[in-house]
This record gives structure tokens, C-alpha cells and sequence, in this order.
């Protein structure tokens, strides 16, 4: 099968396309035809290895040393069933499926297997593999924060960066839960957070949330690019201040893919897709998603 390696950390470049051998499924495993996937800022710090300096060590140790130890990257994906193991139950050939790799990588590729009790389910019904493969990062991650905030109806709650891959999520989200939804990002994604049901909308090349006199309940750092200490002004007495950053990848969970397949189904909330490249174009996209400008999602077609 043809897949993407990176074989050393550096610069898109190092990723190359090549014939790798087609993995073989195990009695609890389904074989997976991927039809999309995507790039995420995930697969972009691994790739180049950017870590910040407290977790270098510990983050290289899980990685790998001198190279990545999972030379196919890629943490969502969305295809078809092809083969079931002997013990699957859940699955049968020619299921349309979603999945999250997590730190088991290996997305990028024409195929991929999974164990039938991994973070997989059917694909939502009313969108194309495309737009399946991206749902699963940015909303599990989002989900996972609004989550980790203590997430009720009723409350203020403001999302900073909210145009990425996990911040449009979470503007749809935080307004499934009830909540009235402060938005903020650059003047280019105004428009396109308000369409996502944002009830406010801050441009932060303008304006400064935090000098603002209205407190929120939970601050959502979507991007890992303030802080507690500069968002504290803005949080109310018993407020909650949640970040990407420093936290590596949230804790998936099965039955939150099954949660967001409900919340697609039934028109709450739409993937968001910035660009489409084809799997021999993934440096370019590697380049792209590293400018930091994307908005929402890069998707990754494999067939």
C-alpha cells in the first residue's frame, strides 16, 4: 500500500510517499480502506518536533529518540470496512467508519487496522468521508475542555482561537450545551465563527478580551496562546481557565465519537474544511497547517 513516512523530525520535507506491506488484521481487528484523513497541528509538532522545553525529554522518550517510532502520521481518518476479524462483532465488511489513532498514529496511509474496541465507530450518516475524517480531532479535543471546565447551560463561555480545527468545535458545542459563546480570532474568521453560532465575536488583532468588563465562566485556549495569569481578570469568581497547551492529546473516548455522530445527524454541528490535498501533496499541507492560518480543517483525500 502507498503511505506517508517520516523517517527523521524536520521540516515537510522529510515526509516521503512510499509502497510500505498492507498490515494484516488480528482476530479482534478490522482492516480499514482509508478514504480521508487529515493534518493536524498534532501531526505537524510531531513531525518537526516542536516541544516545549519542560516536556522535550518525556516527549522524545514516547516519540522516539533520533526519529519518529510511528513513521506514519495521521490521528483521524474516515473509510470503509474491509476485512473482520474472527472475534469483531461490532463490524462487517463494507462499514463505513470513522476513527481516532491517537498516539498510535498511522493515518496517512491507504490502509490502516484497528482494534474493534479502539476509538471507532460508524460513519455519520449525512457526510462525506471527507468531511467524517474531520470531526474526530478537533471535537474530541473540544469536548474533552468544555468538558474538563465543568460545561453547564446557562454560563458565559469564551473560546480563544476560535477558528481552528478544535475551535470551531468548540464554538458548536459550547452552544449544544446552552451556553452564550464569546468568539475570538483574527478579522478574516469573524464571519465564519458567527456562522457557527458564536453569540459575540472578538477580533483579538483589535481587541483585548481581557480588558473587557465581562466575565466568563470558562475560557477555552484552543490554540495553546494565553494564559491563566493574562485571563484571569476575565473569569468569574469561580471560573475556569482550560488550555491545549501542555496537555498532549486529550483522552478519547469511543462513546464521545458516537456523541458527535448524534450532534452531525442531527444538523448541530458541521465539519469545517479550510483545504483538500491528495496524499502525495501532504508536504504541502504539512506547510500550510504550519503558517498557522487554517481555518477549521485540512483534509487529506486518499481514494
Amino acid at each position: 500500500m502507498k503511505a506517508v513516512l517520516c523517517l527523521k523530525y524536520g521540516t515537510p520535507e522529510v515526509l516521503s510517499l512510499q509502497q510500505v506491506p498492507k498490515p494484516s488484521h488480528k482476530e479482534n481487528e478490522i482492516l480499514i480502506k482509508i478514504h480521508a484523513t487529515t493534518v493536524t497541528t498534532g501531526d505537524v509538532r510531531v513531525r518537526g518536533f516542536n516541544s516545549p522545553l519542560l516536556y522535550w525529554l518525556p516527549m522524545r522518550l514516547i516519540l522516539g529518540i533520533r526519529k519518529p517510532r510511528k513513521p506514519i502520521l495521521g490521528v483521524e481518518l474516515a473509510g470503509v470496512v474491509e476485512e473482520v476479524g474472527q472475534r469483531v462483532t461490532r463490524f462487517k465488511k463494507g462499514d463505513d467508519v470513522y476513527a481516532m489513532t491517537g498516539m498510535r498514529f498511522g493515518a496517512h496511509a491507504e490502509y490502516i487496522c484497528l482494534p474493534e474496541d479502539g476509538i471507532v465507530t460508524h460513519k455519520p450518516q449525512n457526510v462525506t468521508f471527507e468531511e467524517a475524517a474531520a470531526i474526530p480531532f478537533g471535537g474530541t479535543t473540544a469536548l474533552h475542555f468544555l468538558r474538563k471546565g465543568k460545561i453547564q447551560s446557562g454560563q458565559k463561555v469564551l473560546i480563544y482561537g476560535a477558528s481552528g480545527a478544535v475551535g470551531t468545535a468548540a464554538v458548536q458545542l459550547a452552544k449544544f450545551f446552552d451556553t452564550e459563546v464569546t468568539a475570538v480570532c483574527g478579522s478574516t474568521n469573524l464571519e465564519l465563527v458567527k456562522s457557527l453560532g458564536a453569540d459575540h465575536v472578538v477580533d483579538y488583532t483589535r481587541e483585548d478580551f481581557t480588558n473587557s468588563d465581562k466575565k466568563y465562566d470558562i475560557i477555552f485556549d484552543a490554540v495553546g496562546k494565553t494564559s491563566t495569569s493574562k485571563s484571569q481578570n476575565a473569569l468569574t469568581a469561580n471560573g475556569k481557565f482550560v488550555t491545549v497547551d501542555g496537555q498532549g492529546i486529550a483522552k478519547e473516548r469511543t462513546e464521545d465519537l458516537e456523541f458527535l455522530k448524534k450532534r452531525i445527524e442531527s444538523g448541530q454541528m458541521i465539519p469545517v474544511i479550510d483545504r483538500y490535498y491528495k496524499l502525495d501533496q501532504i508536504s504541502e499541507a504539512h506547510e500550510y497547517v504550519e503558517t498557522g492560518r487554517k481555518k477549521g480543517n485540512v483534509v487529506i483525500r486518499v481514494v
